[in-house]
């Protein structure tokens, strides 16, 4: 699998997360900042609850940008079966039922999932348990499952 249509998968899906969100963190900003908006009393809360909200989002805004660059920016070396998993490895897990799974491991972005050529690839952090298993690894090895089942071994790393 080409690794630079993977990675440009998961930036046009983060891509399409921020503008969302970003058309979220403006409603929240125009709903805290709206004439209506405006205390009655003491204990009207209505302007200092959207302006948490608004707060929020421009937070999830600013990680988001911030995931788009460490992807865009991930180095994509190839990796054979004697390398040691590290970040920008596609990695495939097979299981005891001869299911398996494709995740690559990204520099942030964790749970985010794309389809390529009717593979389904999830990105995997360091700092997810599963993450933190895998890293140093080499194919052929084992990882305990993190669901029900037994372990699940290393079938491919590049």
């Amino acid at each position: 699998m080409d690794k630079s249509a993977l990675r440009a998968a998961v930036v046009r899906q983060l891509e399409a997360d921020l503008a969302l969100q970003t058309t979220a963190a403006l409603t929240s900003r125009d709903e805290a900042t709206h004439e209506e908006s405006k205390a009655e009393n003491r204990y009207d809360m209505h302007a200092q609850e959207a302006a948490y909200l608004a707060e929020g989002q421009a937070r999830l805004v600013a990680e988001l940008r911030a995931n788009i660059a460490q992807v865009a920016s991930m180095p994509l070396a190839p990796f054979g079966a004697s390398d040691p998993i590290a970040v920008g490895a596609l990695v495939t897990l097979t299981d005891a039922e001869g299911g398996s799974s494709q995740l690559l491991i990204g520099p942030r972005a964790g749970g985010v999932e794309v389809e390529i050529d009717g593979a389904h690839i999830l990105v995997v952090t360091p700092a997810s348990p599963l993450g933190r298993q895998l890293l140093g690894r080499r194919a052929g090895d084992s990882v305990p499952s993190q669901g029900r089942g037994g372990p699940q071994r290393i079938a491919r790393v590049s």
